[in-house]
């Protein structure tokens, strides 16, 4: 299990977001717990997870109208 976690912080960097705009309206819409972040030990932290990240930013992007549903799948809008 070779991951990369990444802060909010980090995330922000590498995706080019404000950190405001993934905790206020990309978690829980976009990035989902469990798929595309964790809270470690059960705690407020939240860690991201790259690998998933990356993945579906470039499954999502080659279909603009394409909704992501939450497990894994994709409306065609």
């Amino acid at each position: 299990m070779n991951q990369t976690y990444l802060t909010t912080s980090e995330l922000s960097q590498r995706i080019k977001y404000d950190t405001r705009t993934i905790r206020e309206r990309l978690k829980d819409s976009v990035l989902i717990e469990g798929v595309h972040y964790i809270r470690p030990f059960g705690g407020r932290k939240i860690l991201y997870i790259w690998d998933a990240i990356q993945k579906d930013m470039v499954k999502f992007s080659k279909n603009p109208m394409a909704i992501p549903m939450t497990r894994g799948g994709v409306a065609h809008g």
